[in-house]
């Protein structure tokens, strides 16, 4: 008894402290947060204080007529029946700058099923523009609820110069519910973007050389058909981080088309006695063996049927044909030894990227779009079925910078909110990088040399 009464004192101190300390790290954090997260812990405490009456209301609490222990133990032979229990669902609530992300558990006969039928209540209760549910493990489920709209709210990318820790991640931006989105690069032979001109293609297609130029384990290349000279257009702040640069020229690209088919080629025929597998990712991308990129930006320029009987118009035919065949040849035979090709185009109709290309591509998006002829070209027949998600709805300027795409594990279509990268950041972070940039032929040729083999030296590409 004289220990107790000696510590008390002490133990009163300690947890007045920390009753005091609480209160105070919420209020720094509330005072450093931005103005909209703070209207979300404002919105978070709201639903903590009304979960349970709330949850009454929706029909998401269970009526327990067993008694509880205690119950059990106090109750008395000749007494009355102990009242039966209503259980409510725990929950945690976590404010971030669009809404709350709500972490509940599951009840008998209060599952997944029961809080996705009382989504439109749980939105109009805690006052968001729309409510998700999914799973979130055994016995919990995460809801999702939105006060603003993340597709009409434009964000912008600071690229951090770091490599990125995961090379098969490719992360796009934020869905309508700001949830992350990524997608897998891992056995991926090609990507399809479309959509009309300034909808956004070629700034989410910036991103991705920005998040991955950091890595010696990747390199890139492109061939962009709307200028001559890599300084007119859209990726003059990068063409230092690539190994290969071409404009609309039919034969230059060409050259560099056969190029990467012969790269394919050596790498197809070595892989094995160099890397010990037959497919690539296996191991993973390195800079001895880097993941290639070609980057086919206004794919339609290459790829166009020119019709006539002078020989000009017959030597051009012949060339886009042949660049058809080609990077047909990279999209269908390059994905197991590390060859990626992103075609870009305002639609992905046949008569712009021929259907033995495009239909290949495993990941295609789509920016806002004009018909649904040219919606149905980019995303597949199924986005008929879908039209809210359709990319005809995304015309409105709030947009721009606005995709659509089917992922993989989900119901349906994603719109996904693209972030902005400024030109000062690209040219920084191409700058920063230039001295990673190699040839990828150069690279194998070193390899192979490295592990005793036969090397045939490749003509060296030139931007």
């Amino acid at each position: 008894m004289e220990a107790v009464t000696k510590y008390a004192p002490d133990a009163l101190l300690v947890v007045v402290v920390l009753v005091g300390v609480w209160p105070l790290w919420t209020v720094v954090r509330y005072v450093r947060a931005d103005r909209g997260t703070q209207v979300s812990m404002r919105q978070a405490v709201r639903v903590r204080w009304g979960w349970v009456r709330l949850a009454r209301m929706a029909g998401l609490t269970v009526t327990d007529k067993t008694p509880g222990l205690f119950a059990q133990i106090t109750a008395s032979k000749d007494g009355p029946t102990p009242a039966p229990r209503v259980l409510t669902p725990k929950i945690k609530v976590k404010p971030d700058p669009f809404g709350v992300i709500v972490q509940a558990r599951t009840l008998p006969q209060v599952g997944l099923e029961e809080y996705q039928k009382s989504a439109r209540f749980l939105a109009d209760a805690w006052r968001c523009t729309r409510v998700s549910v999914l799973p979130d493990g055994p016995g919990r489920v995460v809801i999702r609820g939105v006060r603003s709209d993340p597709l009409t709210t434009p964000t912008r990318h600071r690229p951090t110069g770091l490599p990125p820790a995961d090379l098969t991640r490719w992360e796009l931006g934020v869905d309508e519910y700001a949830a992350r989105v990524c997608v897998s690069l891992a056995n991926v032979p090609g990507v399809t973007v479309a959509g009309v001109p300034g909808a956004g293609k070629t700034s989410g297609v910036n991103k991705f050389v920005c998040d991955f130029a950091p890595s010696p384990s990747v390199q890139l290349a492109t061939v962009d058909g709307k200028v001559s000279r890599a300084s007119e257009g859209d990726y003059a702040d990068l063409v230092k981080r690539m190994f290969a640069f071409c404009g609309d020229d039919l034969d230059e690209a060409n050259a560099l088309f056969k190029r990467l088919v012969e790269l394919r080629k050596r790498r197809s025929a070595t892989i094995r006695d160099v890397l010990g597998v037959k497919n690539m990712w296996h191991v993973g991308p390195s800079p001895e063996w880097p993941l290639t990129v070609l980057i086919i930006d206004e794919a339609h320029t290459f790829f166009r049927e020119y019709k006539g009987s002078d020989p000009a118009t017959k030597r051009l035919a012949a060339l886009t044909a042949e660049n058809a065949r080609l990077v047909e040849d990279l999209v269908k035979k390059g994905r197991s030894v590390g060859i990626l090709v992103i075609l870009i185009s305002q639609k992905t109709t046949g008569d712009a990227i021929p259907t033995f290309i495009r239909d290949v591509c495993p990941i295609g998006l789509s920016f806002a779009q004009k018909t649904v002829e040219a919606a149905v070209a980019a995303l597949g027949e199924d986005i008929r079925n879908w039209p809210d998600a359709s990319p005809v709805t995304l015309q409105d300027p709030a947009y721009v910078g606005v995709a659509v795409m089917a992922m993989q594990g989900r119901p349906g279509y994603t719109r996904i909110r693209t972030p902005y990268v400024s030109d000062a950041d690209a040219a920084r972070v191409a700058e920063e990088t230039s001295h990673l940039t190699a040839d990828p032929d150069l690279c194998l040729d070193a390899l192979l040399h490295s592990a005793g083999g036969t090397v045939t030296p490749a003509p060296s590409l030139t931007k």
